[in-house]
């Protein structure tokens, strides 16, 4: 009798664990010294993660080019974030490759000795924002979460998360936590022309958007700061080719012999981006430098 109540015992022990093993989990702390930088990661059993991120880009504020105006106000928010003053959360919008996610990677890497860590959250992980913000509110260091490309379609949940977060929910704002987002789109849902109809017009000639329109425009409108980045000129993309070319350690005269080959590389692409110049400078070092 002992024996068979003892091999119950083992088999109702051997399902609470799997059961258990399955159920949503309480947010963890990851080892906060194992880096600057973690990525939020949710496994298909449901369980949410803080993983170290262990390789991390070198780049520095110095490395970007042709962007001063929204380097300086993303390096005076940044300080004073770490500074303890005021700060806001930011979006960067504007063309694609034109440097958003990079000035603020090279902001982390200018800021972590002061005690800037950094927490990459997926569009799609948006609504376990509060469990994070819950984890580090009473941590020591200045915490930016990080979306980037960040985009919604009707009905998305994280929209409404993230605009709690951002502005609106019952709690205070926590003070160590900021959110820099990067998006192709200024204010992060699709606009349709049939949400101009909705506008309304008053007898004096007053115009009244459409509640529509509003809701779309609330969201952005809860970043304190906007900065908008734009396509650079053929001088500005010649510019940043040099400059990446430079750091593969490519001669000056290889380098003006390159302006010709980058122009058409830029044609091909369609676009005169950052991104595209470090394109053509990685292929043409690997060209031109001998192993």
């Amino acid at each position: 009798m002992n024996e068979s109540f003892e091999r119950l015992i083992a088999r109702v022990e051997t399902l609470i664990t799997r059961i258990e093993s399955v159920l949503p989990q309480p947010l963890s702390a990851p080892d906060w010294h194992a880096s600057v930088a973690f990525r939020y990661r949710k496994r298909s059993s449901g369980h949410g993660s803080l993983e170290p991120v262990m390789h991390l880009g070198t780049m520095g504020l110095d490395d970007l080019k042709e962007i001063d105006e929204q380097k300086d106000k993303i390096r005076r928010n940044t300080e004073q974030f770490v500074s303890g003053v005021p700060a806001n959360n930011v979006l960067l919008t504007g063309s694609r490759g034109t440097g958003k996610s990079s000035l603020i990677k090279a902001c982390l890497n200018a800021y972590a000795a002061r005690g800037l860590r950094l927490i990459e959250v997926d569009k799609a992980d948006l609504t376990d924002l509060p469990d994070i913000v819950e984890l580090v509110f009473d941590r020591a260091e200045k915490f930016i979460i990080y979306c980037d490309d960040l985009s919604f379609e009707e009905g998305e949940s994280g929209y409404k998360a993230l605009k709690s977060i951002l502005d609106g929910s019952i709690a205070a704002a926590t003070p160590n936590v900021l959110i820099y987002a990067t998006s192709n789109r200024r204010h992060l849902l699709p606009e349709y022309m049939a949400e101009n109809l909705m506008y309304t017009h008053t007898d004096d000639g007053e115009v009244h958007p459409g509640e529509v329109v509003e809701e779309k425009i609330s969201l952005s409108e809860r970043f304190g700061l906007w900065v908008s980045f734009y396509p650079f000129s053929q001088d500005e993309y010649l510019s940043i080719v040099a400059q990446w070319l430079s750091s593969f350690g490519v001669s000056p005269a290889d380098i003006e012999a390159a302006k010709p080959a980058s122009l058409v590389w830029a044609l091909e692409r369609g676009s005169r981006s950052g991104r595209v110049a470090f394109q053509f400078a990685r292929d043409y070092a690997g060209q031109h430098t001998k192993a």
